[in-house]
């Protein structure tokens, strides 16, 4: 098995676990602690602000380091948070434990991304990056399943019993990235965004003059406050509260979210391999702005249960295909614009943005939630729906072509000389 498939089948076996808890967390802590909604909201906070206070140093570890050592000490740190998580009672035990499991994860994000940016070309990148998100979310779906027949709210060894997985496979996800053998050189694209001289030192310089990767950055913000901030905790409290579906639908939900996206991954792909990424981005805004619409009328139509329960699983199955227009588009288009250099600041900053999505988003839910406000909930998220088609479509006159419309093989300088299109520059890896 080569470096690539290697690390894309560890992650998929480290996302199986989470799988078994993702989506069970605010009912977990709401309800089988009963901390309340309101604290779960400020719990989930805490997950996602602990990976805001190590991203900032995780991708000059990376840059410096290499990816690797990264990587597996945060699934290891991950791994300890996951079963802190299942053993907590109280609400300062829990936080500890998502404060640790928070870091954790936060680490591997980037780390994983680099890896597979060396681990690809520019002719593979978009399929790779796509096909992590497909393993990844084929091993959530499947441990969404099998964690919604486990989960019990009158138990809570259950539960202990699912974070207890989703710690072994953090485990497992450490020992695989400890074994691969990465390549001695990277293949990097023409990156429009490198400059010359003394102004390559300066990572977070850098950056905020790159108006592209900054336009990127806001962007994924809302997309990440769109969707995934809202998974675990606000969308999570309607379904239980509001639709009254029970924890196992929730889990069929996750399921029908991976199948449209094992079913139609591939096959999208081809579609999004010749648009351009900003018109690709905006797209997802329409998805989602529907899938917001149909969970609008589930709450309307609850009386109905079963009419109900299928909008709900509607709607996670159109946040699945916003998903796989975005897994070939984002995560190339960032490292496509990152100096060669500064790959790994460039990945966990754009970890850190979904990271601070994932902070407010979850309390934005949270609070709208406790406080019983889920119209004017429903009606927010399909304004930032609305919203990520403005920015997609305007995103567009920024980018350079090369990055935005990789199809059409369009040549970009780097410093004093361009780099044909197709082609890439090697240069030596930190392993």
């Amino acid at each position: 098995m080569d470096a690539l498939r290697r690390i894309q089948v560890g992650n998929a076996l480290g996302a199986f676990g989470n799988g078994f808890t993702v989506p069970f967390l605010f009912v977990y802590v709401a309800q089988v602690r009963g901390i309340g909604a309101g604290t779960a909201g400020a719990v989930f906070s805490a997950f996602a602000v602990s990976a805001l206070l190590v991203l900032p140093f995780v991708g000059r570890a990376v840059d410096s380091r290499g990816p690797r050592p990264v990587l597996i000490a945060g699934a290891l740190a991950a791994g300890v948070g996951a079963m802190g998580f299942g053993l907590a009672t109280t609400a300062p035990t829990v936080m500890a434990a998502a404060v640790l499991l928070g870091a954790g994860m936060a680490m591997v994000q980037p780390a994983l991304a680099t890896m597979i940016v060396w681990c690809s070309t520019p002719a593979t990148r978009s399929r790779a990056f796509a096909t992590q998100f497909f393993l990844v979310n084929l091993g959530l779906g499947l441990g969404g399943l099998l964690g919604g027949q486990i989960v019990d709210t009158t138990h809570p060894g259950s539960f202990t019993l699912l974070f207890a997985i989703d710690a072994a496979m953090f485990v497992v996800l450490a020992l695989v990235a400890g074994s691969v053998r990465l390549p001695k050189a990277v293949h990097l694209p023409n990156s429009p965004s490198q400059v010359q001289g003394p102004a390559l030192g300066g990572g977070w310089r850098v950056m905020l003059r790159d108006k592209a990767m900054v336009r990127v950055s806001v962007l994924g913000a809302v997309l990440f406050f769109t969707c995934y901030g809202q998974f675990e905790s606000g969308m999570a409290a309607f379904a239980t509260e509001v639709v009254r579906v029970t924890p196992a639908t929730l889990g069929v939900a996750l399921a029908a979210n991976t199948g449209v996206i094992v079913v139609a991954q591939f096959l999208v792909l081809r579609f999004v391999e010749r648009r351009r990424r900003s018109r690709v981005i905006a797209s997802v805004g329409v998805v989602w702005a529907l899938a917001w619409l149909i969970a609008a009328a589930a709450g309307v139509l609850r009386h109905d249960a079963a009419v109900a329960t299928g909008a709900i699983i509607g709607t996670y199955a159109l946040f699945g295909l916003g998903e796989v227009l975005l897994s070939p588009t984002v995560g190339p288009m960032v490292a496509e614009l990152a100096p060669a250099h500064l790959l790994g600041q460039y990945n966990a900053t754009f970890a850190l943005v979904k990271q601070l999505a994932l902070a407010v988003g979850p309390a934005f839910g949270g609070a709208l939630a406790g406080a019983g406000l889920f119209g004017p909930y429903l009606a927010a998220l399909v304004g930032c729906s609305l919203l990520i088609v403005v920015l997609g479509m305007r995103l567009g006159r920024w980018l350079p072509a090369s990055v935005d419309e990789p199809f059409r093989g369009v040549p970009a300088a780097v410093g004093s000389a361009a780099v044909p299109a197709g082609e890439a520059r090697s240069v030596p890896a930190a392993v």
